[in-house]
């Protein structure tokens, strides 16, 4: 009974924690999608309808900006103000240097809000060109910049990129002949090729001594941005560069790169200082070599450089069985030569060869060769030991000048004006698509725009996940180990049921422990005899614990001969034991003399005379009143 309960307790433990961490799952599932949604237990043809119609019953309105902007889009309206390009790539081949990739204004494919759209790259393989002026120009001075817009890579995306470029303000800019060289202050947003994941943000940067435009590099973001390209759903690009120099980048209205425009760009915005002296050149004489050859070491005589690094083992036998005479492969005796063989064009047709039969039950075949072994007196190629060089002078380097070139712009993020935004895009992907452009200098506005448009695609887009199963079985489409994890957690529950709830086989212990041994069956007269035996011990045990007291118990033998009267016929006296106050026992020799001198009587007259039954029954009364004693005494020690 014991060993069943203790099986049921790790029975429940076991089920208790699974439900516990799937209930965790679930609930981390419904803490992402920051949707709450009611019946997605039920079954999925249910579900399905209940998503159909909350993608029906939802409401959308175009965003609408609350304060000062310099461009907006949602392409929600007919397509005004974009000017696709009609030039040519530059340095490219006439056939693909052409600017003639599609565009389409459409509604997403999937998670479709109804009434939104956006502006969808649909070539393959084709260039790209699209822009629009800005409402009114970006001045860098005391406003920050805020770039934002809306990327979903419907198809996933091979190689190709979902940037945008925020062109300079000039004079002669024309949209129409917008191209990969039309000059721009900042290049920012997402491009893949292969499995190089990158998020760009570029800008122009004017060197004022040449006037020449670098282009500055922000360093990559520590996060992985795989998920953002394979995933299928609509992701936020938002950059903020603000007047102090600083700027950030946002995915999802979190920030995954963050710095400064005067450090953690690449190449650097301000040149060095100093730089190295182009003229300069390292003495002949100069000595790198931190370490030599010792000039003063000797090959010793013993040394012997021709030794070969191994040998042939000496000591080697050839197996027994070795077949010398066969060879290892034998033509094929079941191939036949191919009807459309043609010697003149093919040459003689020859059998493949297959290896020989009989070598696969011999140790081998052919030529038997020693095998090798290394050389024990292979030493190699003598070499002085390395000593420490003292003419070592370091290494070398050509001395410092001042940089000709250097100047010190303190404020890199006032750049040249921008005017428009475009796009000038390469890819293998269709059905990229683009979405809530803005462009303005207050955070809240921006976010209030990303609330009303991206903010409802990322509701709806949660609200239409797939449950739990079906997310299990896409992860383990793309990592396929996991079905291995999934069948232990499968297989676990039902182990543990196996385990503790199947009935145990019943051992050779149980057996011999429930089986009674019928070489110990006894009779009623022995047990009652045993019971009498116990009981005689229990009180010379109790009569011991008396004397250690310092008690007399005389009255202990008269019992004890009554009880051996009435079982055997004979009773003996024992001897009376007292105890001294210093602990030591001492025997009535007396009253054991005459108890000695009873029992030879009796032996000799074995009725017995009725004084001596009187006397016994006296010594019986005698006997029950100490046992009596003697049982509370028990008891009370108990």
């Amino acid at each position: 009974i014991t060993r069943m309960h203790f099986q049921w307790i790790w029975l429940c433990l076991s089920v208790v924690i699974i439900s516990s961490r799937t209930a965790e799952i679930e609930n981390e599932g419904t803490l992402d999608a920051d949707v709450e949604v009611e019946n997605f237990d039920k079954q999925s043809q249910e579900a399905d309808v209940d998503r159909k119609k909350f993608s029906l019953e939802t409401v959308y309105q175009t965003p609408k900006p609350t304060g000062e902007v310099y461009f907006t889009e949602t392409f929600d309206e007919v397509l005004t103000g974009w000017v696709l390009s009609k030039t040519k790539k530059e340095d490219t081949d006439d056939d693909v240097a052409k600017y003639d990739g599609r565009w389409e204004v459409e509604e997403l494919k999937e998670n479709t809000v109804p009434g939104d759209k956006g502006l969808v790259l649909k070539s393959v393989a084709k260039h790209h060109a699209i822009s629009a002026m800005l409402t009114k120009a970006f001045i860098f001075d005391a406003k920050p910049l805020i770039v934002q817009y809306e990327v979903n890579f419907q198809e996933g995306i091979d190689c190709g990129g979902a940037y945008i470029k925020l062109l300079s303000s000039s004079d002669d800019l024309n949209l129409e002949y917008f191209f990969d060289k039309t000059p721009y202050t900042i290049m920012f947003g997402p491009d893949k090729c292969g499995e190089d994941y990158k998020l760009h943000f570029i800008f122009r940067h004017k060197n004022p001594k040449t006037g020449i435009y670098d282009e500055k590099h922000a360093k990559r973001p520590d996060v992985d941005l795989k998920k953002f390209y394979l995933d299928k759903k609509t992701h936020l690009y938002t950059l903020v560069l603000k007047p102090d120099d600083t700027f950030e980048i946002l995915i999802d209205q979190t920030i995954v790169s963050k710095g400064s425009l005067l450090e953690d760009m690449v190449p650097p915005v301000n040149p060095p200082k100093e730089i190295e002296d182009p003229s300069d050149k390292k003495p002949d004489d100069w000595d790198e070599r931190p370490k030599i050859p010792d000039p003063n070491a000797v090959k010793p005589d013993d040394w012997d450089e021709d030794e070969p690094s191994r040998i042939e083992d000496p000591d080697a036998v050839k197996p027994e069985g070795w077949l010398d005479d066969e060879p290892q492969y034998v033509p094929d005796p079941n191939a036949k030569k191919p009807k459309d063989w043609d010697e003149e064009m093919d040459g003689e047709w020859e059998p493949p060869q297959i290896p020989n039969p009989r070598c696969e039950t011999a140790p081998g075949c052919g030529h038997w060769v020693r095998p090798m072994k290394n050389n024990p007196k292979y030493k190699g190629k003598w070499k002085a030991a390395m000593i420490e060089n003292p003419n070592y002078q370091g290494i070398w380097s050509p001395r410092k000048i001042p940089n000709p070139d250097y100047f010190e712009d303190p404020h890199p993020f006032k750049m040249t004006t921008i005017s428009a935004i475009g796009l000038e895009l390469w890819s293998m992907t269709s059905d990229i698509y683009f979405d809530n452009f803005i462009i303005c200098s207050e955070k809240e506005v921006a976010d209030r725009w990303a609330a009303d448009g991206w903010g409802l695609k990322k509701l709806i887009a949660s609200a239409n996940e797939p449950g739990m199963f079906s997310q299990l079985l896409t992860a383990a489409e793309d990592h396929p180990w996991l079905w291995v994890l999934y069948i232990l957690t499968l297989a676990l529950p039902v182990g543990l049921g196996v385990l503790f709830c199947w009935p145990a086989k019943k051992t050779d212990e149980d057996i011999d422990f429930k089986k009674p041994d019928m070489s110990e069956l006894v009779t009623k007269g022995e047990l009652q005899q045993e019971r009498e035996e116990l009981e005689d011990y229990e009180i010379e045990k109790e009569n011991e614990d008396i004397a250690e007291d310092g008690k007399m118990i005389k009255a202990a033998c008269s019992l004890v001969k009554y009880k051996n009267m009435n079982r055997t016929g004979s009773w003996i006296a024992l001897p009376i034991i007292t105890t001294s106050e210093g602990g030591e026992d001492i025997y009535d020799e007396e009253e054991n003399e005459v108890a000695d001198g009873t029992q030879e009587g009796y032996k000799s007259n074995k009725s017995g005379s009725e004084d001596e039954m009187k006397e016994a029954d006296e010594n019986t009364g005698s006997g029950d009143t100490l046992l009596k004693s003697v049982r509370k005494r028990r008891v009370r020690k108990d």
